[in-house]
């Protein structure tokens, strides 16, 4: 399946926004010149968008959070609309929900393509059993770990030192980061999530 392999700060500066496509151990502004669009004229002034263009560019900014391509995302959305409660939200905590995003917000790996590597390299562990479906979805209750031949990597080991550093694990899992696994202990609130997407936005583009 086609994925983005690009300059990832390319990204982040056409959304004008920290997707967090890169560890955060270095300061984002020391990357990536987030005030500046990619291209030569990157500096030019910037022109008002219409409502479409805002509601079609919080789509592509969340779909670029989590490395999702638009037949994926559209089948996300429309499983969040057939769901109980507001369907912007349920879509992100489906999104949120996902084995690879689940692995990162526990400070296992330090970006989602990295949790999405190891997941698909059988280095992580559901309950118990290996799974390498980067797109899993977790419910609450369920014990995600590294595999036991993965838990000397480096970049493992790294992560877990960057997510002790800048506290990054998610306040709706309970890591135990000595063993390598986590819980989930609830799918996240709102309040849990990034304030900076307007999920609303995404909402009214698939209305329409």
């Amino acid at each position: 399946m086609a994925r983005y392999i690009g300059p990832t700060c390319k990204l982040a500066r056409r959304e004008g926004s920290d997707l967090f496509l890169k560890s955060p151990a270095r300061a984002l502004d020391s990357k990536c010149k987030l005030d500046k669009k990619p291209g030569v004229h990157g500096a030019a002034k910037k022109q008002k968008s219409s409502d479409y263009a805002n509601q079609l560019r919080e789509k592509q900014k969340v779909k670029r959070i989590y490395g999702l391509l638009e037949r994926q995302f559209r089948s996300y959305y429309k499983k969040a609309s057939n769901q109980r409660g507001a369907t912007g939200e349920n879509l992100l905590r489906l999104l949120e929900a996902r084995l690879d995003n689940t692995l990162f917000r526990m400070g296992f790996a330090v970006t989602r393509a990295e949790a999405r590597q190891l997941v698909s390299h059988r280095a992580v562990m559901v309950n118990g059993q290996s799974v390498n479906i980067p797109s899993y979805q977790l419910k609450p209750g369920d014990v995600v770990s590294v595999a036991e031949r993965a838990k000397d990597q480096l970049r493992i080991k790294q992560a877990v030192t960057v997510s002790q550093e800048f506290d990054t694990v998610a306040s709706w899992v309970d890591v135990d980061q000595s063993k390598l696994s986590g819980t989930i202990k609830s799918l996240p609130e709102r309040s849990d999530l990034s304030a900076d997407i307007n999920e609303q936005l995404i909402v009214e583009l698939y209305s329409k």
